[in-house]
This record gives C-alpha cells, sequence and structure tokens, in this order.
C-alpha cells in the first residue's frame, strides 16, 4: 500500500506545477480519478481546468485526446465512424475521440445535445457503438470535461442523465492574491506543461485503482450513505434526489478518499468529504428551495448536519 500511496503523492506534486495554490482540488480529482469516475470541472474560462486534466494525463503516462466542443461538432467527431475503402472494397473504422485513456471535453455545454448524448454509453459502460459493431476503449478510461456556469449564450445545458454519469463535480476558483503572484513568477520563469514529467504509468495507475476496490467498508458506513442518500430525495427543498448510480460513486469515492488518507478502510468523515462534489450536481432544487434562496449545496449541508454520524474508531 505504501508503494500506492508513494506513487499518488508524486502524481500530485507534478500537477503542482502548473496548477498553483488548488491542492485540494488536485486531491479530489486524483480521488476520483482512483475510484474509477469521470469528473466535471464547472467554472469560469481561465483558471487552469484545461491544465490540470492536461497534468494528470503526462504524469500517469495516458493516451489522452482534447475536443474543443463547439456546435458543429459531430457525434461522429466523438466516437468515430466508418467509411468505404475502394482498396480492399470493405467499411473500415476510424476512431474517434474518445479512443483513448483520457478524454478532454472543452466546454461540453457549447455543442449540441446530440452530440452530448453520443457520450452516454461510453462514460457507462466503457463502450461505443458505431453502425451496429460495439467495440471497447481502452483501460483505464477517464472524461474529463469542463464547461463555463457563467453565461447561457451559445450553450445547451448538460441533461440529467448525463450529470449523473460524472461522479464528481468541481470549480476551481479565482487563486488568492498570494497565489495568483506564484503564477505570475512561474510564468516569468518559463514553467509550461511540459515541465510535467512522468511518474506513473497505466499498468500501475491500474493497479492502485484495482487495490483501491478492496479497502474495506463496513456495513454501518453503507449504511450512513444510503440513508443520506434517502434522505436527498425525501427533503421538501428537492425535485430530484440522489440516484442509486450516485449512491455507488459515493461509496467509491470514500474509499478512494481512505487510501489518499493512508488508511485500507473507510471512515463516515471519508464519506462527508467527498459528499459535495459528489452529489450536488446530481440534485436539483424545487420551486420551494428556490423562493428560499437555497442551492443544492445549502439544502445538502442540511442532510449532512440531520443524518446520524456512525460511531466507528479510527
Amino acid at each position: 500500500m505504501e508503494k500506492y500511496i508513494e506513487t499518488a503523492s508524486q502524481i500530485v506534486n507534478e500537477v503542482r506545477k502548473v496548477v498553483v495554490g488548488k491542492d485540494e482540488v488536485i486531491i479530489k480529482v486524483l480521488t476520483a480519478i482512483l475510484a474509477g469516475g469521470h469528473i466535471l470541472l464547472e467554472d469560469i474560462p481561465g483558471v487552469g481546468k484545461t491544465t490540470m486534466a492536461l497534468a494528470f494525463a503526462k504524469s500517469m503516462s495516458l493516451d489522452y485526446n482534447r475536443l474543443q466542443f463547439t456546435p458543429d461538432v459531430l457525434p461522429s467527431d466523438v466516437t468515430g465512424f466508418t467509411i468505404y475503402n475502394n482498396k480492399t472494397g470493405e467499411f473500415e473504422y476510424k476512431a474517434g475521440a474518445v479512443m483513448c485513456n483520457l478524454f478532454l471535453a472543452d466546454e461540453i455545454n457549447r455543442t449540441s445535445s446530440k452530440t452530448q448524448a453520443s457520450l452516454l454509453e461510453v462514460m457507462e459502460e466503457r463502450k461505443i457503438t458505431v453502425d451496429s459493431v460495439t467495440r471497447s476503449v481502452d483501460n483505464p478510461f477517464i472524461v474529463i470535461a469542463t464547461q463555463n456556469p457563467v453565461g447561457s449564450v451559445g450553450t445547451q445545458k448538460l441533461p440529467e442523465s448525463e450529470m449523473d454519469r460524472f461522479m464528481v463535480c468541481l470549480s476551481m476558483g479565482y487563486p488568492s492574491v498570494e497565489n495568483e503572484i506564484n503564477i505570475l513568477k512561474s510564468k516569468q520563469s518559463g514553467v509550461e506543461i511540459s515541465s510535467v514529467k512522468p511518474v506513473a504509468n497505466k499498468k500501475e495507475v491500474l493497479e492502485i485503482m484495482e487495490f483501491i476496490k478492496s479497502i474495506y467498508i463496513s456495513d454501518e458506513v453503507l449504511n450512513y450513505i444510503a440513508l443520506l442518500a434517502q434522505n436527498t430525495r425525501i427533503h421538501p427543498m428537492l425535485e430530484l434526489g440522489i440516484s442509486p448510480r450516485g449512491t455507488i460513486a459515493l461509496a467509491a469515492l470514500g474509499k478512494a478518499n481512505a487510501f489518499m488518507h493512508g488508511r485500507n478502510y473507510v471512515i463516515p468523515s471519508d464519506v462527508k468529504e467527498m459528499f459535495h462534489c459528489a452529489c450536488d450536481h446530481r440534485v436539483i432544487v424545487n420551486q420551494g428551495g428556490r423562493i428560499a434562496k437555497k442551492t443544492a449545496g445549502d439544502i445538502n449541508e442540511i442532510i449532512l448536519s440531520l443524518v446520524a454520524v456512525p460511531d466507528i474508531k479510527q
């Protein structure tokens, strides 16, 4: 386990080279990756979302593709297409952008709903179907998508079904004054994405992901997760609660978070730490909640305070 923790620490340190002052977000992104999930980075332009995604791909030696989503991007650009070969007399498959380990979907809400929907199958099943032929993507497969929540001109809101496929939704936010000075200094000294070095390979990443699956999670913690989910479904200010997919994601994140803290068992604080980033984007506030000026995060915080935390000693 110590070897795996050291590798995870090295990955974080490499990403820190180009993403300054966002250690908490870096660690949560890595936690989601090691839990086998997809990440939605929802924030304003220019705060380093794309840089972070590329840094993770480089530090873990993952094959990655980046697709800038615009209104004219087609589903075939994502999944690939078949084309007739005059020489062989057969149709050949031309791979789409998702045929990689890490797919960076830049500004995913700026493309059509039809193109957004082309990601549904591959995000859930790690497979794509083109002209009735199903192909598996490489393992591991991670989608890191970015979107700008400010302004709606030229955007298509992601449907609930697709939001639910993202294991976590994170926001980086503006840097502090001190961190912004450090960013300026790093740019003056020529620190670029090329400075990120590979510290792990695909085999090692898969080994860590497999190890995390074996981390122990007690019935008491599973009951705690189920109660949190149930309370989102019955809360009077929520129109839509956490789905079973979200519950499974929260349990997987609890295991990965325990690993990041150097433990081989899950405690309730592992679940609480990941609850907001795993669940805020999965719930929908109803009219009563909007009138009361409550956000999804506000209501989920109330639910966290209401559900009894099991007494498990570390």
